[in-house]
């Protein structure tokens, strides 16, 4: 089969999940994405299909879309089996319609994670990562005149570790990705982030010891190396950051911070 049509153009088969609400049966629907450029992004197709749906006075396909620029995270969708369709380091509004051919069918279907509920068709609710956040993900500092920049001199390697760490942008797709759904991937991320930096030194044994709490709380499961997240995070999340979460977790239990913070009931 051909690349393309003659007029550049491609016809795709898509296997949709559609489901109308979190708590109705779902199930899996086909419809034709006609006239579909190399040079649409994924969303942009899904678009035009929801346009023609729109015409023929069907319902559209729900789906979470914002920035479509890599940067926001929401564009939370499963496509041909893998999160974000697969490809290294591309975010499901990056993905083009290049990489596919004229005549392919291709499934998709939402986040599948007990941390995160269907609410209709493509959309998830992920805001059991926001309460993750909430619990742990931030550093305390009074208020008032904001500090000079140069106040607190960061070597290289420290900026660079923390950066690397603070690339992470919630998308979930390491917890789709997850045999376990577990959310180590994202919460090792936002640990080291500050566990690296003098500003997070303080709270430090605190912030692990809420976080492993929150994962628990909020229905994430454990992480047992299969390194799915890894591999499915949009921005190269790199698994060291969970080994850098469990030594902090060491830390905590070792000055009783995991214990001292389950008796206050956070």
């Amino acid at each position: 089969m051909s690349a393309h049509a003659s007029d550049g153009t491609m016809n795709l088969k898509l296997i949709v999940w559609r489901q109308k609400g979190p708590n109705e049966p779902g199930k899996f629907e086909t419809y034709e994405a006609r006239n579909i450029t190399p040079h649409h992004s994924f969303l942009e197709m899904m678009d035009v299909v929801n346009e023609d749906l729109i015409k023929e006075g069907k319902e559209p396909i729900v789906f979470d879309h914002d920035c479509r620029e890599g940067i926001c995270g929401m564009c939370s969708a499963v496509v041909n089996g893998v999160p974000h369709g697969g490809f290294k380091r591309t975010t499901l509004c990056q993905l083009h319609m290049r990489k596919f051919k004229d005549g392919d069918a291709i499934y998709i279907e939402p986040w599948r994670s007990r941390a995160f509920p269907i609410v209709k068709d493509l959309m998830v609710d992920r805001g059991a990562l926001d309460k993750l956040i909430q619990a742990a993900g931030y550093i305390s500092a009074h208020t008032g005149g904001v500090p000079d920049g140069n106040a607190t001199p960061i070597g290289k390697r420290t900026a660079d570790y923390a950066m690397d760490a603070a690339e992470c942008i919630g998308c979930g797709a390491c917890v789709a990705a997850c045999p376990n759904g577990a959310a180590m991937l994202f919460a090792g991320a936002k640990i080291s982030q500050y566990a690296e930096l003098p500003q997070g030194q303080v709270e430090a044994p605190e912030r692990v010891a809420a976080m492993i709490n929150a994962m628990a709380e909020n229905g994430f499961g454990n992480c047992t190396n299969h390194y799915e997240c890894q591999a499915a995070c949009p921005k190269g999340i790199d698994v060291k950051f969970i080994a850098r979460m469990n030594r902090e977790f060491v830390k905590a239990l070792a000055q009783d911070k995991v214990g001292a913070l389950a008796q206050s009931g956070k």
